[in-house]
């Protein structure tokens, strides 16, 4: 599921891959909290297909920013829950009751645009269906080539791809969809591979060479 890692800490920039206590190297951001590295070592970054997984993870990274990801791999059992599994036909069918609703619950991210953005975008969901579906449109955007970040420095976090795909969602009636936003969706479903050099995880999505 822009899915997105929690953002290096600024006294920590520039390190290359964390060597951790089982001797593997990973990306700094998941070197020390279990729930971020298991996340980073069993999903980041690896193809994501279909409409719901798709959807479910613009929703995610949606309600991730201005956070850490760390709060939305808590909540993202209770983020499921509230959302219907993220089918997008029942996230559409939501009413502004519904909106009031999940405002008074706690255990997901209690922001009301956000809430909104992901009705809207349900609704964006399946009128792209029309246009071939956002799996196909999503994966459009795929790059030529992937970035190969030595160090957390190196790792960027715009690319003139995730512009052009933020653009076109914003056109298409997609909410919370920024450039910044856009590439850390495309960073979690293995569209680029921004792993450092040296993770062990680099090259695993089977869609580009380790480098």
């Amino acid at each position: 599921m822009p899915d997105t890692p929690t953002p290096p800490d600024p006294t920590r920039a520039g390190q290359e891959a964390a060597l951790g206590e089982d001797g593997l190297r990973r990306c700094v951001w998941a070197a020390s909290h279990p729930v971020n590295r298991h996340y980073h070592d069993t999903e980041w970054g690896l193809p994501v297909r279909g409409e719901q997984e798709l959807y479910e993870r613009i929703t995610l990274e949606g309600f991730q920013a201005g956070l850490s990801w760390l709060t939305i791999l808590n909540k993202r059992a209770a983020f499921r829950q509230a959302f219907c599994d993220f089918v997008p036909e029942k996230v559409a069918a939501f009413t502004d009751e519904d909106v009031e609703r999940l405002m008074t619950n706690a255990a997901i991210v209690r922001n009301r645009r956000k809430i909104e953005a992901a009705r809207t975008n349900a609704v964006a969901v399946l009128n792209l269906r029309a246009e071939g579906g956002l799996d196909s449109f999503l994966w459009s955007f795929q790059p030529e080539r992937t970035p190969e970040p030595r160090s957390t420095a190196e790792v960027p976090t715009t690319s003139p791809e995730s512009t052009a795909l933020s653009t076109a969602l914003r056109r298409l009636g997609f909410a919370f969809v920024g450039p910044t936003t856009t590439h850390a969706l495309m960073e979690a479903v293995g569209m680029i591979d921004t792993h450092l050099v040296g993770c062990h995880r680099r090259g695993t999505s089977g869609v580009w060479p380790s480098g």
